[in-house]
């Protein structure tokens, strides 16, 4: 297994679409781990495969308050969304920020596990739901800065231009 390095926002491949995975080979389930020791090595949530460069439909999760055990998602999309809620929202790409989004705040998810078969599970509640939401987003090339305004996602970015000009 390996740690990859996680792009900051505003690098422009994190705003590529991820493609389908047509076959769980050796080099996907590498992938999932490898993302699963990246995400445990900068204490996420949740990992995009688009997060580490990788143009791949696959997601890895594991947040202790809501999914004690890490798993990983092929293939994930939303079949159904309800209602509303807005919580606080951070994320490995951009870093250091935390700031209020709209989400859904129930959410129906169909994707593939490491075997292969198809799994569809219910957010159950408004966290999880936010976590299924910000990591799918990733791989459509969304950030959840995009729900924020423009004034606010600019002063981000300009920020984290600055943080990575001087992390060089």
């Amino acid at each position: 297994m390996a740690i990859h390095e996680v792009l900051i926002f505003p690098d422009p491949r994190l705003r590529k679409i991820a493609k389908k995975v047509d076959v769980i080979d050796d080099s996907v389930q590498k992938m999932l781990d490898d993302m699963l020791e990246t995400m445990a090595a900068q204490h996420g949530a949740g990992l995009a495969a688009t997060q580490i460069n990788c143009q791949k439909r696959l997601l890895v999760i594991h947040d202790d308050a809501v999914f004690p055990d890490a798993f990983c998602l092929i293939n994930p999309e939303i079949l159904e969304r309800s209602g509303e809620q807005i919580s606080e929202e951070g994320c490995l790409s951009v870093p250091g920020f935390y700031e209020k989004v709209p989400r859904a705040s129930w959410v129906k998810v169909r994707y593939l596990d490491r075997e292969g078969q198809e799994r569809i599970v219910e957010s159950g509640n408004d966290r999880a739901a936010s976590v299924y939401q910000h990591e799918i987003d990733h791989l459509d090339g969304k950030l959840y800065i995009d729900y924020l305004s423009r004034l606010k996602r600019e002063y981000i970015r300009k920020k984290l231009e600055k943080f990575l000009r001087t992390k060089m």
